[in-house]
């Protein structure tokens, strides 16, 4: 089991990450964006960083970026969920620290498996 902080500002996909994410026995913690998730990663520390690319308020690659200037979360696995396919977009958040990418729309299956394979 592991504690994972997800962050998206959809809904539907935090919602979706939340029931099969604990359904696998994972402790979740749902942030709507970056801002909200570093507060909370300022104070927490977590298995697992998953997080969407493109949210209001900090967005994914700042959140990597600021994750990785914290000592709790220089060697945090995140990994990033987004829509974006660009390789260009994929290498930038390789450089700020990202550890991997999902690209939506995710499945159930294809979640759970990039989480096994990150926090073995």
């Amino acid at each position: 089991m592991a504690n994972i902080l997800a962050v998206d500002d959809s809904e539907a996909i935090r919602t979706m990450m939340r029931v099969v994410l604990e359904s696998a026995g994972h402790n979740v913690f749902i942030k709507n964006n970056g801002r909200e998730a570093l507060d909370f990663a300022r104070g927490h520390t977590v298995d697992l960083v998953i997080t969407d690319l493109n949210m209001p308020e900090m967005g994914g690659m700042s959140l990597v970026s600021h994750l990785r200037r914290l000592d709790t979360y220089k060697a945090c696995p995140i990994l990033v969920i987004t829509t974006e396919t660009d390789d260009y977009k994929k290498s930038k958040a390789k450089g700020v620290g990202a550890t991997g990418w999902i690209a939506k729309p995710v499945t159930q299956d294809r979640l759970l498996k990039a989480v096994e394979r990150t926090v073995q």
